[in-house]
């Protein structure tokens, strides 16, 4: 088999299998990804940051441990970087792609700017729709409020579909400290459950998983063959314990992709229907909604879903769009809009743009950061490139080393579907930061030596040349110390026989 020219790791290419699906005479692109199983030794799921109340992530730390576990890196590299070319052959497939990028931008930037109005008129359409519709001001707020739904219909377990925002408002441990048990029916997120971690992409939460990593977990939780990888047999195993737990839940919740002020009525996406088992199965569905999830009209709702899939998975469309409007016969619908901080964010000039993301993570599949450094490394519920600028806005103190933890080059804010400027609000968040004194004392004096230095020509060429000296006959051991952050993974390049200085002199300097 030929290698595609978008795999980063050749050794990684699936050989054709008996459940994959051919269509004129070539693999069907979205039925499975292009990946196989590892051959070699299975490895140690690398764990997340380490998280101590409020002080810094050290997403470095973890983005090491991650980059230590080759066979994980290296598939989670290949991965998303799938994803990633997946969604540009979509992308050229429509020729109004940017067409539709552009009306989108200004489509959320429009609801964002007049959010108080299409609040108030989505609150009224969904009341006359049938819905109760409560308002939460943080995350406490919003788990109280749903925790009092379920005690009033006397309900013990409650299921619920994909959502980032109950991840966000850390829902499931409130839950359970109150004695509700909650159920994720989405399969990445349910492995996530079962091994008691956050999901690491907004997503495919378990991405960062080898098979072997959820063959552990299952046989740890729902008692699987531990020696049996093949997920086939994981995904049926799990379905069979999980869809009895579905059918006796007394309550359901699903989150929100987008809610349409002009009808009152709520879109979820999935690609496993259980959207649809939690909003159908029990006779109570509640749905937590961010409060910039809003959009206008219902006719606007056709240019996100456009683009949502194809920007998060490289897919034409989810396998399942389910629209809301009110409660089932016979049952009780809820809907918790959810501020949390948003409002605030709304405020901040260089930052509100943030809230038109559509959590499709196309900057997380493209970032090279992410890719190798795994998406648990960020110690937040949001992650990647648009983590770096959400976080800090829910908690500048511990996450003031994420907007460093990028190279800055653009793709993010190139695949937004939404046009976020993403990778200039990272640099803005390092500016406010830094001038806010949130960043470590050494990287202060290390960038107000490095500006001294920048500021005067003749003294950073004369540092450069003393540089290039010491490179070249200084003994190992003094270059490789623990000062040079650049030699603790790499070897240090060597120098350059002429800086670009001397060669312009030397070659264009009489020119005018």
């Amino acid at each position: 088999m030929s290698t595609p020219p978008g795999m980063l790791h050749p050794e990684l290419l699936a050989d054709d299998e008996a459940n994959s699906i051919h269509r004129d005479g070539r693999r069907l692109d979205h039925a499975e990804a292009a990946s196989k199983p590892l051959r070699s030794r299975p490895e140690a799921q690398p764990r997340g940051a380490k998280v101590h109340g409020n002080r810094p992530i050290d997403q470095a730390e973890a983005a090491v441990r991650f980059i230590a576990a080759p066979e994980h890196e290296k598939m989670h590299d290949e991965r998303l970087w799938d994803l990633r070319q997946k969604r540009d052959r979509e992308m050229h497939g429509i020729a109004e792609w940017e067409e539709l990028r552009t009306l989108a931008s200004a489509i959320k930037e429009h609801t964002l700017t007049h959010l108080d109005q299409y609040l108030e008129q989505f609150e009224a359409n969904a009341k006359s729709n049938g819905i109760n519709v409560h308002w939460a001001r943080d995350a406490a707020e919003h788990n109280q409020i749903v925790h009092g739904i379920i005690t009033d219909h006397g309900a013990k377990s409650l299921i619920k579909s994909k959502s980032m925002l109950t991840e966000e408002c850390g829902f499931r441990h409130y839950m359970a400290s109150v004695g509700i048990e909650v159920i994720e029916t989405d399969l990445g997120e349910r492995i996530q459950q079962l091994d008691n971690e956050d999901p690491s992409h907004v997503v495919v939460p378990a991405v960062h998983k080898l098979r072997t990593d959820v063959a552990e977990v299952f046989a740890k939780t729902i008692g699987t063959d531990p020696a049996n990888s093949d997920v086939h047999y994981l995904a049926e195993a799990q379905r069979e314990a999980t869809r009895p737990l579905i059918l006796a839940a007394d309550a359901g919740m699903t989150g929100c992709n987008f809610a349409v002020a002009e009808t009152g009525s709520f879109v979820v996406c999935t690609n496993e229907g259980n959207a649809d088992l939690s909003a159908n199965v029990p006779k109570l569905h509640i749905a937590s909604i961010g409060i910039e999830k809003i959009i206008p009209r219902l006719e606007h709702l056709a240019v996100f879903v456009r683009l949502l899939s194809r920007s998060a998975l490289g897919s034409p469309v989810t396998q399942y769009t389910s629209h809301f409007r009110g409660p089932r016969a016979g049952g009780e619908m809820h809907i918790v809009l959810v501020d949390n901080g948003r409002s605030e964010r709304l405020g901040m000039a260089e930052f509100w743009t943030s809230l038109k993301c559509i959590r499709c993570g196309a900057c997380m599949n493209t970032c090279p950061v992410y890719r190798r450094s795994g998406g648990l490394s960020y110690g937040a519920t949001y992650s990647g490139p648009i983590g770096l600028i959400i976080d800090p806005t829910f908690n500048q103190r511990k996450y003031s080393n994420l907007p460093f933890a990028s190279t800055l080059n653009g793709s993010c804010s190139n695949v937004c579907p939404v046009k976020i400027n993403i990778h200039e609000q990272i640099y803005a968040w390092r500016r406010v930061l830094v001038e806010r004194h949130e960043t470590p004392l050494a990287k202060r004096v290390e960038m107000k030596a490095a500006g001294e230095l920048l500021s005067r020509p003749a003294a950073y060429r004369a540092a450069i040349a003393a540089a290039d000296v010491a490179l070249a006959h200084l003994p190992r051991f003094v270059i490789y110390n623990g000062l040079n952050a650049w030699g603790r993974h790499r070897e240090v390049p060597h120098a350059p026989k002429q800086t670009f200085h001397s060669w312009y002199q030397a070659n264009r300097g009489g020119e005018k």
